[in-house]
């Protein structure tokens, strides 16, 4: 059955319940080494508005889907953790789209930083608020993926606009916050060298931004959108080569002052 609009806006509402003391969770990595500085503890949230085409995890999409953990319990695995982290490791809060759960990781932030915990945000940036910009507040680092800069080739990556990702990097950049680009290099569909140079041109001027990261596309999920019965659009699409990276990696260093291909 497919849900109408107004029931969706309910069950993604539901998710941001401002006195909730829980998070939907789908998964938490200890000793992450590719989700922000250091060694980090990766809470991986439920449910995402964004429908890409490559996703890795389409399992974390549902925003009824995972389970529900206690903010204290959350707490408590990171404090234990702590040795771990030294000076550059912390917790990384991903996705799912994290912003659909903005004002209850206010308050897991705010207490992990009265454990000296350092917070990162690995976001696409679905949503920009009051609240939104409350969290992005106690953020210290905000890694944003950006799917594509065109707006109409990031409808058919997606499904939806790219307009609150790049409201939600005009804000950090505001802050004088540091954040992270994000960008999945998908061949044919986000590696025009145009929309690359058009990217890096917008962003050129950006104090905050300390990294670009170019993340290779590739299929490793494919298994699960067969497992949940969804259709992978991208069967055809064959991981970028060497060349092409470098190609992106090269146009990018023309606007930014360090960019690595994870």
């Amino acid at each position: 059955m497919i849900k109408d609009g107004s029931l969706v806006k309910q069950e993604v509402a539901q998710l941001n319940a401002p006195d909730s003391e829980q998070l939907r969770v789908h998964s938490i990595e200890s000793f992450g080494t590719h989700d922000g500085p250091g060694i980090r503890m990766v809470v991986f949230v439920q449910g995402c508005q964004f429908r890409c085409l490559y996703c890795a995890n389409p399992d974390t999409m549902d925003v009824k889907g995972g389970h529900f953990l206690d903010l204290d319990e959350i707490i408590a695995r990171a404090v234990k953790q702590k040795p771990y982290f030294r000076d550059k490791g912390g917790v990384t809060v991903s996705g799912g789209e994290p912003l659909l759960q903005r004002a209850i990781l206010k308050k897991l932030f705010d207490r992990l930083h009265d454990e000296n915990i350092n917070t990162v945000l690995d976001s696409n940036g679905r949503v920009i608020d009051q609240q939104a910009k409350d969290l992005l507040d106690v953020t210290d680092l905000l890694m944003l993926d950006v799917k594509h800069f065109n707006n109409e080739w990031h409808k058919k990556l997606t499904g939806l606009s790219n307009v609150s990702t790049f409201k939600i990097a005009e804000y950090r950049e505001s802050t004088g916050k540091p954040m992270w680009l994000r960008y999945v290099l998908v061949p044919g569909w986000s590696d025009q060298e145009e929309h690359l140079h058009e990217l890096g041109r917008h962003f050129k001027d950006y104090k905050t931004i300390e990294r670009v990261e170019i993340l290779p596309y590739h299929q490793l999920g494919v298994h699960k959108w067969e497992a949940l019965g969804m259709e992978y659009k991208l069967k055809d699409v064959s991981p970028p080569n060497a060349e092409t990276l470098e190609n992106a990696a090269s146009i990018f260093r023309k606007y930014f002052r360090e960019v690595r291909v994870n």
